[in-house]
C-alpha cells in the first residue's frame, strides 16, 4: 500500500510564464494548500492598491455647520452619517439613545428647527445651519424644564431609557398643540415606545406641562 504526500511547492512554472505575478496554476496550486489572499492584492503578487487608488476608495464627506443646544458646531463628516451617531460619537451627546436605529421606537427623537425628528433617520450633512436640541439643551443650568420636572413629579419612567426621547417629543407635541386629551396625547406621541409600559403617567406628564392637569 502506497501513500502520497501533498507538496505545498507549487508546480514549475512552464516556459513563458511570469515569475512576477502568480498565475492561474501558481494560484490554484497555493491556495489548495493553504495559501491566503490579502486585503489589497495576493501574497507573492503584484496586485496591491495604490494611494491614488485608497484615495478613490475612500467615502466622501462634507463639511455642515449647525447650532446644537445653542453652540454653533462645524465638522466634517462622512456623508452616511445619521444625526445620532454624530450627536453621539463626536459631540459626545449620549442622552439621545440608539434604540433600534430604524426609526421606529423614538428613543433618538431631537428637535430640529422646533419639529420632532428621529435622529438615526436624519443625515447629518442636511442640517446645515439648523438649530438642533437634545435633552441636554432643555433644562436651564439647575432648573429643570417643566417636563422634565414633570415625569418626575408623576413617576412617568422605570428603567429610563425611553425618557429622553420620550421627554423630547412630549415637548414637540405640546408646542404642535396635539394636547386636548389624554387620547390625543397618546395618539402625537405613539412613535414613542416605552417597554415599561408607563404610558399613562407620560400622558399625565405632558398634560401637567401643557397646563391641564
Amino acid at each position: 500500500m502506497s501513500t502520497e504526500s501533498v507538496s505545498a511547492v507549487p508546480p514549475p512554472t512552464e516556459p513563458g510564464e511570469s515569475q512576477s505575478a502568480p498565475t492561474r496554476r501558481t494560484f490554484i496550486a497555493t491556495t489548495a494548500v493553504g495559501g491566503a489572499a490579502v486585503a489589497g492584492g495576493v501574497i507573492g503578487g503584484s496586485f496591491l492598491v495604490g494611494s491614488e487608488d485608497a484615495a478613490a476608495a475612500a467615502p466622501p464627506a462634507s463639511r455642515v455647520s449647525l447650532t446644537v443646544n445653542g453652540t454653533r458646531r462645524t465638522v466634517t463628516v462622512d456623508n452616511r452619517t445619521s444625526l445620532l451617531d454624530l450627536l453621539r460619537e463626536r459631540f459626545g451627546l449620549t442622552g439621545t439613545k440608539k434604540g433600534c436605529d430604524a426609526g421606529a421606537c423614538g428613543a433618538c427623537t431631537v428637535l430640529v428647527d422646533g419639529q420632532r425628528h428621529n435622529a438615526c433617520l436624519t443625515l447629518a450633512v442636511r442640517l446645515e445651519g439648523a438649530e438642533v436640541t437634545t435633552i441636554e439643551g432643555l433644562a436651564d443650568g439647575d432648573r429643570l424644564h417643566p417636563l422634565q420636572q414633570a415625569f418626575i413629579d408623576q413617576d412617568a419612567f422605570q428603567c429610563g431609557y425611553c425618557t429622553p426621547g420620550q421627554i423630547m417629543s412630549g415637548v414637540g407635541c405640546i408646542k404642535e398643540g396635539h394636547t386636548g386629551s389624554p387620547e390625543e396625547i397618546r395618539e402625537w406621541m405613539s412613535g414613542n415606545i416605552c417597554r415599561c409600559g408607563c404610558y399613562v403617567k407620560i400622558a399625565r406628564a405632558v398634560e401637567q406641562t401643557a397646563g391641564r392637569k
